[in-house]
Parts: structure tokens; C-alpha cells; sequence
């Protein structure tokens, strides 16, 4: 992405919340590098300390075709943090779903090499509050949460065929939740058994889907307390989430990292993006752009601000011109 380019996003999202000045904004910070420099530097821009046991919410993608985060590009912020990386099983078949297969394929795409890996479902689950139990009592998640002080929720934001969308708040709910608990929230609520998983989601009203992946994100961040932070990698944009083992080929350019202490800003901020993304032949947000419509992904983000895990009212700041 080219300072032109940067240069007028920044402008159309700033412009379209100077009217909102009069409420708190939160702080997304942004910047062009997506290398394992960058990482550590957008972390360091927050000004916060991860401390404690920290645990790093990645996903492991479904097959070396996917668009998950490299080792290479997380490494130096793994360390930096002396952060576990914590996984859960998928809800889906697939190679996640199966604890042997989801090890193997860690070990397989070198995320061992990194630093330790939990799969946090492994040996079981629990229980978590919700404050928002219009769909869901509890958020089901790995009992291995437990062990953990601080999660750096570390996410790639792209597309998804049923989200519209995947960024830190699906990653926080989704991604956190067990093969029950996330078989609890695709179908808002329905049913706690992945066995009953596909003909539950056939009943699932779409919003209610998506308010209680914001519900599941919200749960997960009052467990630790607000002891979270959140990273976004606008990198490889498919519209397919790195669930899909064959995802599209990105018809878009990569556009940056950002991160903020508030998950419902970042995701909309990275929204936004994508939105006022100025297209041309070879580099064109069009099709990413009508795969989150088409979901009404933006819903995910309007619950989380409704229910109060943040503001869709931010102000973006570029690191690059420090």
C-alpha cells in the first residue's frame, strides 16, 4: 500500500468521525509494515505491558494454503512477551477438529518452533459468565483459559463465508471457544453438542449468530479482566477465512497492522479500510466488500458497542509518521 493511498484511508475514516468528537474515541494505532518488526512496534505504540502467565490467540489455519499468521511474522512478539500460543479445535471435521491431527498440523506449519503451543481444549472445558445472555447463558471455552493472566488476541483479519468477516472479535469468540462452545454460539444458543452442530445453524437467524459471537468476545474479555489487547493483520484480505483449507486468492493488496485496547474500535477501524479502499484493476476491495454485506457482518461490531465491550468512535493513528 503506497503513502497515497494510506494517506487518503486515514482521511475518509478520520473525516467520517470528526462529528463524533463530542463522546470518547478510542486510540487505533496503524502502521504499513507487516513484518515481525512492525508487529513488535504496533505493540509497543499501545503502552501497555503484557504480564503475567500471557497467553497469544492465534489461529492455526486449516492447511498450509490458508492465510494464517506465519511463525516468521509472530515470532519476535511471541518472545517479546515470553506468550504462549493458544489454540482450540474446530467444530467442523477438518484436520483441527481431531486433537492428533490439530498437534500435527502445529508441528507441521512450525508454530512449535515459535514458542509452546496449548491447545486449550484439549483436556476439557468450562464455563464462563456472559453479560449479554439474550442468546447464550455462558461462553464455553478450553478449561486451559485458566492459566493465563493476559491474552494478546492476535488475529488476521479477512473475510469469512458465514461471519462476513474474521478480526479480534471473532477471534476472541470463535477462536476462544471450545468444539462445544462453538458449536453453542454458531447456533445462537441452540445447542452445546457439535453433534447437532449443522442442523442447529439451518435454524440460527444470521444476527443472532453474530450477536453472540459479540457476546462470546465480551465474555472473554471481562474473564481476564481487561487484560487484553488486540492486534489485527490486514494481510493475504481473501474473502475465505483461514478455516477454508482452499481460500480465494486475495483480490486486494495488504494494507497494514493495527492494534488498540479495544476490539470493537479495531475491528471497525480495519472495517472501514476495507470500505473507503481506493480499487483499481489488480487491487480491488470490491469482492471482500459484498462478502461482509452480504453476511451484514458490520452487525457483529454494532452488538459488541451496544452491549458495551467498546465504541465504534476512534481515532486512527499512523506510527509510520512518528
Amino acid at each position: 500500500m503506497n503513502g497515497k493511498l494510506f494517506s487518503r484511508c486515514i482521511s475518509a475514516v478520520c473525516i467520517t468521525f470528526v462529528a463524533l468528537s463530542c463522546s470518547a474515541q478510542s486510540k487505533v494505532y496503524m502502521t504499513r509494515d507487516i513484518s515481525a518488526e512492525g508487529l513488535v512496534q504496533i505493540y509497543e505504540a499501545l503502552g501497555v505491558k503484557a504480564e503475567g502467565k500471557v497467553c497469544v490467540k492465534i489461529s492455526t489455519g486449516e492447511s498450509a494454503e490458508s492465510n494464517q499468521l506465519k511463525p516468521e511474522l509472530i515470532k519476535q512478539l511471541v518472545r517479546r512477551v515470553n506468550g504462549t500460543l493458544v489454540e482450540c479445535c474446530t467444530a467442523y471435521g477438518g484436520n483441527r477438529q481431531d486433537v492428533s491431527k490439530h498437534w500435527a498440523a502445529v508441528e507441521e506449519r512450525g508454530y512449535k518452533d515459535v514458542a509452546t503451543v496449548d491447545l486449550m481444549d484439549e483436556y476439557g472445558e468450562m464455563r464462563i459468565p456472559v453479560k449479554d445472555s439474550t442468546h447464550i447463558k455462558a461462553d464455553i471455552v478450553g478449561n486451559h483459559l485458566r492459566c493465563y493472566d493476559y491474552m494478546i488476541n492476535l488475529a488476521h483479519f479477512k473475510g469469512h463465508t458465514m461471519g462476513g468477516f474474521g478480526g479480534v472479535l471473532k477471534n476472541a469468540s470463535i477462536g476462544v471457544a471450545s468444539t462445544n462452545g462453538k458449536a453453542y454460539i454458531h447456533s445462537a444458543g441452540r445447542t452445546d453438542n457439535v453433534s447437532d452442530l449443522w442442523g442447529k445453524v439451518k435454524e440460527t437467524p444470521q444476527d443472532e449468530f453474530l450477536e453472540s459471537m459479540a457476546a462470546a468476545a465480551q465474555a472473554v474479555h471481562d474473564y481476564f479482566g481487561g487484560k487484553m489487547l488486540y492486534i489485527n493483520v490486514m494481510n493475504n484480505l481473501s474473502v475465505d477465512c483461514d478455516c477454508d483449507g482452499h481460500p480465494h486468492a486475495p483480490e486486494m493488496k495488504d494494507v497494514g497492522i493495527l492494534a488498540s485496547t479495544d476490539p470493537v474500535a479495531l475491528d471497525k477501524a480495519c472495517v472501514d479500510l476495507v470500505f473507503n479502499y481506493d480499487s483499481k484493476t489488480g487491487d480491488d476491495a470490491k469482492a471482500l466488500q459484498e462478502r461482509i454485506n452480504t453476511r451484514h457482518g458490520i452487525h457483529t461490531i454494532e452488538h459488541a458497542e451496544k452491549i458495551g465491550l467498546g465504541t465504534t468512535n476512534y481515532q486512527l493513528i499512523s506510527i509510520d509518521l512518528r
